[in-house]
């Protein structure tokens, strides 16, 4: 079974976000490293409670997706573009944006400690802390290793 990043394991996250050079080039795809953690804030927040997502997709299509994509080995592809790369940066630095990831994984972790609550992805629907979990270790993984920090 493919290993993916475990991001419950904060400590070492933080380590390998921090340890990005701001002007490293991606092995694929055209993110700065900024972007990328930025993107990461960006998406967490949509699991937290703080935006509302909602599903683009009919639930059993959802539902087909979700299993293919969660509950298997695959790996996010390389070169996926879904929008266009913001102009600006929201956060002044790389470590003021780990920081605020790490905010937002902290909300991410209470929000789920709400019994039964779960939170929609655009293309798989509702989702539970646990698939939450799969989910974003498989999507930090492939940023991860987009920048050569982990293999």
């Amino acid at each position: 079974m493919t290993q993916f990043f475990d991001i419950n394991n904060r400590t070492k996250l933080r380590e390998l976000l921090l340890s990005l050079d701001p002007q490293a080039t991606p092995v694929w795809g055209k993110m700065t490293p900024q972007q990328m953690i930025e993107h990461l804030v960006d998406q967490v927040e949509w699991t937290n409670g703080k935006k509302i997502p909602f599903c683009e997709r009919p639930a059993d299509e959802a539902y087909q997706s979700k299993m293919r994509m969660v509950y298997s080995d695959a790996e996010i592809g390389r070169n996926v573009v879904f929008n266009s790369l913001p102009e600006h940066y929201q956060y002044p630095d790389i470590p003021t944006a780990v920081d605020q990831l790490m905010n937002e994984l902290e909300v991410f972790d209470r929000y789920f400690e709400q019994p039964g609550i779960t939170a929609i992805h655009g293309g798989f629907g509702p989702m539970d802390h646990h698939e939450w979990l799969i989910w974003h270790g498989k999507h930090f993984t492939h940023h991860l290793k987009q920048f050569g920090i982990i293999e």
